[in-house]
C-alpha cells in the first residue's frame, strides 16, 4: 500500500508517495530540496553524510558557521552535510523556504544541501525522520529533543552516530567519527 504525502513548498503543493512498509535503508527517501525540487538521498550514495535538523531562529544556531567549516574541510573527501530545518522547537524556524535559503546564505554562507522545512517529531514527523528515530540502528534511535541533532551516516547509508544539540560540529567527537568513516 502507498501512502501519498502532501508537501507545500514555496506555495507549490508537492506529492510524494511513500510505503507503508518501513524503510531498509536512508537511500530509499526522497524529499523536496529548499527550492521545492526532488533529491533523492540515493544521490549522496558512497558519501559519509551529516544529517541535522536546523533553525534560524535558535540558541544553536551559531553552528551553521561551524557546519560550513567542516563541510568545506571535508567534502573533497566524500562527506556532506544535509541540513533538515524545522519548526518544532519553540517555533524557531517560522519563515518559508526562500527566507531559510537567504538567512543561511546571507548570515553563514551555507553552501550544504538544505531541504524543504520538514517536521522532526509529532503527528506530522516526517517519514525520514520517522525512520531516524524509530527504524535506523537501536542504539541511536529517540525523538528528536531539539534543534541540530546531528546524525552521522556511513558511506553504506548506514546511521553509525548520533550527537545531541550542545555537540558542536566542529567538536573533536564530531571530527573524529568523520575522519574515522572518510577512511573506511
Amino acid at each position: 500500500m502507498t501512502v501519498v504525502r502532501k508537501y507545500f513548498s514555496l506555495g507549490v503543493m508537492i506529492l510524494m508517495a511513500t510505503s507503508t512498509f518501513a524503510a531498509s535503508n536512508l537511500y530509499n527517501f526522497t524529499l523536496p530540496n529548499i527550492d521545492g525540487k526532488p533529491m533523492p538521498l540515493g544521490d549522496f550514495k558512497g558519501k559519509v553524510i551529516l544529517m541535522v535538523n536546523v533553525a534560524s531562529q535558535c540558541g544553536y544556531t551559531v553552528q551553521y558557521s561551524a557546519l560550513e567549516a567542516i563541510y568545506e574541510k571535508y567534502k573533497g573527501q566524500g562527506f556532506v552535510i544535509l541540513g533538515f530545518p524545522a519548526n518544532n522547537f519553540g517555533q524557531q524556524e517560522p519563515g518559508t523556504n526562500e527566507e531559510i535559503k537567504t538567512f543561511c546564505s546571507r548570515k553563514y554562507s551555507v553552501s550544504f544541501p538544505l531541504y524543504s522545512k520538514i517536521s522532526v517529531k509529532g503527528s506530522d514527523q516526517a517519514p525520514l525522520y520517522q525512520y531516524l528515530t524509530k527504524d535506523a540502528d537501536p542504539s541511536h534511535t529517540g525523538d528528536i529533543k531539539w534543534n541540530f541533532t546531528k546524525f552521522l551516516v556511513d558511506r553504506n547509508g548506514n546511521v553509525v552516530q548520533r550527537f545531541e544539540p550542545a555537540v558542536t560540529p566542529d567538536s573533536a567527537e564530531v571530527t573524529s567519527a568523520i575522519e574515522k568513516l572518510l577512511k573506511q
